[in-house]
This record gives C-alpha cells, structure tokens and sequence, in this order.
C-alpha cells in the first residue's frame, strides 16, 4: 500500500509540540507512537485511530470515520478516518487528542 505523504505532514505537524512522540513505518504507512503504543498512523486509506474500547462511538457519528478492519473484523475502540474527516483540521485534531489522552493511560512498554 502506498503511504500518504500529505497526510502524513499534517499529522506530523500536528503532534510536533508533543512530548516522547516517536515516528516510525508500519503497516504500509507512517505511524506515530508514545511509550510504545500506537496513537495514530496514516496510509493511503486514510488515517488511524487509536481512541480506545468503548471510547470511539462519538468519532463514529462523524461522516468519514469507520471501525478499523483487521481481517475483515471491526476492532474495538479503533477507527479509519477518510479525507473528509483527517481534512477537516478540526476533527483531525480531536482524533489525534483523544487517542493521545487514550494512550497516554496505558504503562509505557519496555
């Protein structure tokens, strides 16, 4: 899959100012990471997610915002955010708070 640079720079400015953020290729895109742990990444389908079990249903009333797929299975608490939403700056930026607070509660990894 190819990745998105354009996304990939309006993530990236957007987390620059954050504090132990890492950056790093996966999945066929570019992904941010803090303490180990995945807060979003971008790729040519758009843009993850992650906000957390059972704290993802008000992304999902945006228009442009889907479960995240593994295998063909909604997972839990993830969302795939399309052009119409990681482009609105807005809704990109509360994507990327909340997974951010959302992360920042687990233990760092080792």
């Amino acid at each position: 899959m190819a990745r998105d640079k354009g996304l990939e720079e309006l993530i990236g400015n957007d987390l620059e100012a954050e504090q132990g953020i890492t950056a790093k290729a996966m999945f066929g895109g570019w992904a941010w990471l803090s303490g180990g742990h995945l807060v979003c990444g971008a790729r040519e389908d758009g843009m993850l997610a992650r906000l957390g079990k059972d704290h993802d249903n008000w992304a999902l009333q945006l228009d442009g915002v889907v479960p995240m797929l593994s295998r063909g299975k909604p997972m839990a608490g993830w969302v795939r955010a399309d052009a119409r939403a990681f482009g609105d700056d807005e809704i990109r930026q509360r994507l990327i708070s909340a997974a951010l607070a959302f992360v920042r509660t687990l233990p760092a990894k080792k």
